[in-house]
């Protein structure tokens, strides 16, 4: 079915949710009107409608190929791409000194997702652009900004990150790649990496890896790591790209998903690469960009469950079969209640990870608009929310989705399987969503909790203001905010770690869970007698109480889990 960019929802949650507004009063950002956001929004919209949409199912079946060490990518994906640098998509937040809009990062959020929804596969290109776009801003020196920045804000060339090797994966500190002063200024970079999204094409120029690697008097670990860029071409003095430079893509891996998109293993023989920010500080570095993609990572999850959402209701309200259950009803399957359940838990969700996404993305707007260390707290607390609440959501919505379409779901050709298929690793990357959910109970809590008390505070304040229009739901989410107040306090009060770590995931989950239903009845206050209401009041009574057990989980500790040996568990 054709993909329908949710532009009025954007503009709702902008506008009565997230706080949008906030953002627009800084002087940072006081371009971001609701004018322009409005035609933001509704041209790009437009593109993802029109032309990236048909691209999610002919990339699929038509991957990218390796040819005698020449990536040939999907048919179409040039035309798909050009749309995208044409219309300065890549660029929405770039400083606009190198040819940005500079303008905030919620707006990039409301983009990108669309681009998720209409196809994840390429849709991967401008995010890891994106990413490295702000790792130059903010560690480069003024010549490599000068150079890159520019070709990467245009979109004539792009960005990959280039971090995990064979025997490192979430272990980064126990990376091999060397790199070795040339005398010159230049660096030879020698060594192996793995899972390289997007890694090369057959129609930029050129491509700009960022890669991790150690120099000869780099410590072990993390804190003796370096980060440099390193072009698949050389440039030249005028700046273009000029001779190949010593690196290859050795293949592409068989995924599960995201055909199109070409993931690679990446050889680097003594190719030439410049210094990124201080020696042995590339971790650094390397977490802005990572940062910026965590975000976006949790955006794309929430963009395949819109268009898995899309494409479930539309099937459901064609598919006739059973007895029509409702009087007056359509005598499709939507009239049934299970169906009614599914469709309303994946709306429902889809609103929730947006609005916390949403919401993460203004964080990071007014952490940067006011230097504020209190903004700086709360994006860097629902950072790993979004990120893994966001994917987890995209990843049971796709599955519900197939659920809704019985056998058929099952079978390639409905095209509900892709979703499922694409979406499985945004979980993975960019730091598993157990990664993520360790990072929020202990080093987003090394300020003994306040940033997330803070948080709570504002919730059930809110809460409280909803009490008179709507007093069932705002006691529920109050209700809800004290129980997770209660087992912050007692992960907070745990000073051994593997305490904490042992309930991370059932935590997160239920903290994303909590503040779903305070956007829900935020959008409910606004929307009196609407859908937003209806769907809050779904949302409030049938999902919100899963927190209760998901807190339970999380302060029962570590023991129990070492129970059974690990004889006993390959038992």
């Amino acid at each position: 079915m054709p993909y329908r960019a949710p532009v009025q929802e954007f503009q709702f949650l902008f506008d009565q949710v997230v706080g949008l507004d906030q953002v627009r009063a800084t002087d940072r950002f006081a371009d971001a009107t609701p004018d322009l956001t409005e035609a933001i929004l509704t041209e790009a919209g437009r593109m993802c409608e029109q032309v990236l949409s048909p691209l999610q199912r002919s990339g699929d079946l038509t991957p990218a190929r390796l040819e005698n060490g020449v990536v040939r990518c999907s048919p179409g994906f040039d035309g798909g791409y050009k749309a995208i640098a044409e219309g300065g998509w890549m660029s929405i937040a770039a400083d606009p000194a190198y040819g940005g809009m500079g303008l905030p990062m919620a707006i990039t959020s409301a983009v990108n997702e669309m681009m998720s929804s209409s196809c994840l596969a390429i849709q991967l290109n401008p995010l890891m652009t994106q990413g490295q776009i702000e790792a130059l801003e903010n560690h480069a020196s003024d010549e490599i900004k000068a150079l890159y920045l520019p070709k990467l804000i245009s979109g004539e060339w792009y960005g990959t990150m280039n971090l995990t090797e064979p025997h490192a994966g979430s272990d980064v500190g126990a990376l091999r790649t060397k790199a070795e002063p040339n005398g010159d200024g230049t660096y030879a970079i020698t060594g192996q990496k793995i899972y390289i999204s997007w890694a090369d094409n057959d129609f930029t120029d050129n491509v700009c890896h960022l890669v991790l690697a150690r120099l000869p008097d780099g410590k072990p670990g993390t804190k003796g790591i370096s980060l440099f860029m390193v072009p698949k071409r050389l440039p030249d003095e005028n700046g273009n790209a000029g001779v190949a430079n010593t690196l290859k893509v050795v293949s592409l891996e068989h995924k599960m998903g995201l055909h199109a998109s070409p993931t690679a293993v990446m050889q680097y023989d003594g190719a030439t690469g410049w210094l990124v920010g201080e020696p042995h500080k590339g971790m650094a570095a390397m977490f802005t960009m990572m940062n910026n993609a965590r975000l976006g990572v949790g955006v794309q999850g929430v963009g395949v469950a819109e268009g898995a959402m899309q494409h479930a209701v539309a099937y459901a309200l064609d598919r006739k079969q059973g007895a029509t259950p409702i009087e007056g009803g359509t005598g499709a399957i939507v009239d049934h209640a299970d169906v009614r359940r599914m469709l309303a838990t994946m709306k429902a969700d889809v609103f929730a990870s947006r609005a916390i996404a949403l919401s993460c993305a203004v964080a990071i707007d007014m952490a940067h608009a006011t230097d504020d260390p209190e903004w700086e707290a709360r994006a860097a607390f629902l950072t790993p929310i979004a990120k893994a609440f966001g994917t987890d959501v995209g990843v049971a919505v796709a599955q519900t989705g197939m659920q809704v379409h019985g056998g058929m779901g099952f079978v390639e050709e409905t095209g509900a399987a892709q979703f499922a298929r694409d979406v499985r690793v945004t979980t993975i990357y960019e730091g598993t969503n157990g990664i993520q959910a360790m990072d929020l109970v202990a080093r987003k809590m090394m300020d003994g909790g306040e940033a997330a008390y803070r948080l709570l505070d504002e919730m059930e304040a809110s809460a409280e203001e909803a009490r008179g229009s709507n007093p069932v739901m705002a006691e529920a989410v109050w209700q809800a905010c004290e129980s997770l107040r209660e087992t912050t306090e007692w992960l907070v009060s745990q000073s051994d770690l593997n305490e904490r770590f042992a309930g991370a995931v059932p935590f997160l989950h239920a903290f994303a869970r909590v503040l779903g239903g305070h956007y829900h009845l935020q959008a409910a206050q606004a929307d009196k007698g609407g859908p937003r209401e209806k769907l809050a009041r779904f949302y409030i009574k049938r999902l919100l109480p899963e927190h209760a057990g998901l807190l339970i989980h999380a302060r029962s500790g570590a023991s129990e889990l070492y129970d059974l040996s690990a004889d006993e568990l390959a038992a």
